[in-house]
C-alpha cells in the first residue's frame, strides 16, 4: 500500500513576503486585463534570440 505525501509542502515566505507576492499577482493581472503586458510568443521569441 502506497503512503500519501505532500508533493510540495510550500515555500519558505513570511506572512509579509506572501502578502507582497498576492499583492504583485493581483497588480499584474490586472494590468493584463487592461491591455498591459507582453504576448507569451512574443516574449519566447525574445528570449530565444538571445540564446
Amino acid at each position: 500500500m502506497s503512503e500519501l505525501v505532500m508533493a510540495d509542502p510550500g515555500d519558505e515566505l513570511d506572512d509579509e513576503e506572501r502578502d507582497e507576492l498576492h499583492a504583485a499577482l493581483t497588480d499584474g493581472l490586472a494590468e493584463l486585463r487592461t491591455g498591459g503586458g507582453i504576448d507569451a510568443e512574443e516574449l519566447l521569441s525574445e528570449l530565444w534570440a538571445r540564446g
